[in-house]
C-alpha cells in the first residue's frame, strides 16, 4: 500500500488492483476507522475522507495496515441481466483494434458475467470489471461531446452504461433500454458495487435515449397559482440556482455531494433570518436577480456584495412607486407584492439569499442542491417561477448582529493566494512542472463554472505518459488534462476521474475559490501538516 495526500482531509491508499481494494473498501465500510466518512473506491485506489479533529493520518495509516483483507470474494452481489442491441458506433472499430469480427466481441462480451467495481462520472454510471480479458481497449483519442443515455461502452478492460446523455471518450458497442438510473425507485442506481451484470444481446430495438428531465426536478409543493406564501421570480439574472450544504453519502451511486460553493456565505445569510444553516437558499452567479414578495417575507443576502433595492408598488393614480435601499448582511422585511432587485456583485462572484422559513419544496436525495454536472435537484431558477415558503418552526429569531458578517470575495482581475496540498500524484510531474504551478500566476477562464475553475497559464509538464486508472476526486482537486492547462474543481465535479491531479486546495480556501471571478488570478502557496507528518514521522506514508 501506498498513502497518498489529497487535501487537509482526505487521503488516498493506492493498491495492487481492484479486488484488494475492494477488500479494503468492505473492511472499512463494515468496521469504519473512527472519524473517517464517505470511501469513494475507484481501479486500485480508496479515497478516504476524514476529520482532522478526530483522527490523525498516521493513526488512520496504522489501523488500516493492520486490516485482513483475505477471504473476500467479488461479486457476491445481487446478478443483473442487461439486454443490448449491438449497434453501437465502435463495434466494428473495436473490432478491428483486437483482431476480431463485430460477432465475436459481442460473444466475448456477453460470454462472462461482470462485478461492479465502482462508481463515479455521472450518478448510476458503474466500472464494470472481470469480463473476457480479451476485450481491453483503449479510450478514443478525441472524446465525444454528446453520447446517447443508454449507450454501452468499453475502456480499457472495464464495461460500462451511460445513465444520462453527456461527453465521454469511451467505445460505443451498444445500446440499452435499461434505465441505470432513476429516482422513482427506492434504489435509484441500478448497479451498487458488489453486484454481477450479465450482458443479454437482443435483437431490433431502439436507440436509447432516456431522458433526465422528468427525474432530476424536484416536484414543486403546488402550482404558482396557488402560493400565497413566498417568493416569485421576475428575473433570474444570469444563473440562479436553489443550494443547500449537499448531499453527502452516496457516492456509492456515483453522486457526489455538490452543494453551495461557498457555504460560509450560505450559513451566513440561514443565520441572519433565524433558519438553521443549512436550509437551502438562492445561489445567485453575478447578480441580477428580481423578485417579487408573496405574503410578508423576512430575507437576507450574504455573499458577493451587492446593492439591494426594494419597490413598493403603489395603487394606479396616486403616485410613483416608492424606492429604498437596504444592506448587505442584515435581515430585511418585504411586504407582499414589494419586489427586491440585487445589483451585480462590486467583487466576487456568487451571492446567497436566505428567507425566513425556508423553501418548501421536495428534496432530492435528502438535498435541495442543483448539480448541474449530474442533472440532480431542482432545475436552474427561470422567469415566472414561483418558490414557496415554509413556516419558521419557532418564533421571532435572535438575527442582530453587532457587525455585518465578513466574507472573502475577490475582485476581478486581482490575484488570490490559494493554500494547496501537493498530491495524489504530484510525482507524475516534473520538479519544474510543480514550480510553475506554484511559481506562476493563473487567469481564470471566461470558460468556467460549478464544475472547475478552467485555469491558463504556462503548461504543466508530465514525466508520467501512462493512462492513470480512474481514481476518486475531491472539491479543490487540481487535475492536470494532456493540454497541461489545469482545472480546478468545484462542487459539481466528477465523483471520478482520469487525468493525474497535482495538488488539492485545502478546505479552508474552497468558498474563496467559488467566489473567483472570470479574469481573477490564482497563486497556490504550498502548505501541510500531512506533508510534514509523511517525510518526518513515517517515511511509508508518501509525501
Amino acid at each position: 500500500m501506498r498513502f497518498l495526500p489529497v487535501r487537509d482531509d482526505a487521503l488516498l491508499i493506492e493498491l495492487d488492483d481492484l479486488p484488494t481494494t475492494l477488500a479494503l473498501f468492505d473492511s472499512l465500510s463494515s468496521d469504519p476507522i473512527a472519524g473517517t466518512g464517505e470511501l469513494i473506491p475507484g481501479a486500485r485506489t480508496l479515497l478516504v475522507f476524514y476529520r482532522p479533529s478526530a483522527v490523525t493520518p498516521a493513526q488512520i495509516v496504522r489501523a488500516v495496515r493492520s486490516r485482513d483483507l483475505g477471504g473476500r470474494v467479488a461479486g457476491e452481489g445481487a446478478l443483473i441481466e442487461i439486454p443490448v442491441t449491438y449497434d453501437g458506433e465502435d463495434l466494428n472499430e473495436v473490432a478491428g483494434l483486437l483482431g476480431l469480427s463485430a460477432d465475436e466481441v459481442v460473444r466475448l462480451h456477453t460470454g462472462q458475467d461482470y462485478a461492479v467495481g465502482f462508481t463515479g462520472f455521472a450518478p448510476g454510471f458503474a466500472y464494470l470489471s472481470g469480463g473476457h480479458p480479451a476485450l481491453d481497449v483503449p479510450r478514443r483519442s478525441s472524446p465525444r461531446t454528446r453520447i446517447p443515455a443508454g449507450s454501452v461502452a468499453l475502456a480499457g478492460t472495464f464495461s460500462g452504461v451511460y445513465p444520462r446523455e453527456s461527453p465521454g471518450g469511451w467505445q460505443l458497442i451498444g445500446t440499452t433500454e435499461a434505465r441505470m438510473w432513476d429516482l422513482s425507485r427506492d434504489r435509484p442506481a441500478l448497479l451498487l458495487p458488489g453486484d454481477r451484470v450479465r450482458f443479454v444481446a437482443v435483437s431490433g430495438g431502439s436507440r436509447a435515449a432516456v431522458s433526465m428531465s422528468a427525474e432530476t426536478a424536484a416536484p414543486a409543493a403546488a402550482s404558482a397559482a396557488e402560493v400565497t406564501h413566498g417568493l416569485e421570480i421576475l428575473d433570474p439574472g444570469l444563473l440562479t440556482l436553489l443550494q443547500d450544504l449537499g448531499r453527502p453519502g452516496y457516492a456509492s451511486m456515483g453522486v457526489s455531494t455538490s452543494g453551495a460553493l461557498d457555504p460560509v456565505s450560505l450559513r451566513a445569510a440561514n443565520r441572519l433570518v433565524g433558519n438553521p444553516s443549512g436550509h437551502a437558499g438562492l445561489e445567485l452567479t453575478f447578480g441580477g436577480l428580481r423578485l417579487r414578495a408573496r405574503g410578508e417575507q423576512v430575507l437576507a443576502v450574504s455573499g458577493a456584495p451587492v446593492s439591494l433595492t426594494i419597490t413598493t408598488p403603489v395603487s394606479p393614480g396616486v403616485g410613483s412607486a416608492r424606492t429604498r435601499n437596504v444592506e448587505m448582511g442584515r435581515p430585511f422585511a418585504l411586504a407582499a407584492g414589494e419586489e427586491l432587485v440585487l445589483g451585480h456583485p462590486t467583487s466576487g462572484l456568487r451571492s446567497y439569499l436566505a428567507v425566513r422559513g425556508g423553501f418548501d419544496l421536495e428534496p432530492v436525495l435528502g438535498s435541495l442542491s442543483t448539480d448541474v454536472l449530474a442533472g440532480l435537484g431542482p432545475a436552474p431558477v427561470t422567469a415566472g417561477t414561483v418558490l414557496p415558503v415554509g413556516t419558521p418552526a419557532r418564533g421571532i429569531p435572535a438575527v442582530a448582529l453587532p457587525d455585518p458578517p465578513t466574507i472573502d470575495t475577490v475582485d476581478a482581475a486581482a490575484e488570490v493566494v490559494l493554500d494547496v496540498v501537493l498530491g495524489p500524484r504530484t510525482d507524475w510531474f516534473s520538479a519544474d512542472a510543480v514550480d510553475a504551478l506554484t511559481g506562476q500566476s493563473w487567469l481564470v477562464s471566461a470558460r468556467s463554472n460549478r464544475v472547475g475553475l478552467r485555469l491558463e497559464g504556462e503548461p504543466l509538464t508530465r514525466v508520467v505518459d501512462a493512462e492513470l486508472p480512474s481514481e476518486g476526486t475531491v472539491s479543490g482537486a487540481i487535475q492536470i488534462p494532456p493540454n497541461g492547462q489545469p482545472v480546478l474543481f468545484l462542487a459539481d465535479h466528477p465523483l471520478t476521474g482520469g487525468y493525474p491531479v497535482i495538488g488539492s486546495v485545502a478546505t479552508h480556501h474552497l468558498p474563496l475559490a467559488g467566489q473567483l471571478p472570470p479574469g481573477a488570478r490564482i497563486r497556490f502557496r504550498p502548505i501541510g501538516p500531512f506533508a510534514a507528518y509523511s517525510l518526518a514521522d513515517n517515511p511509508e506514508v508518501t509525501p
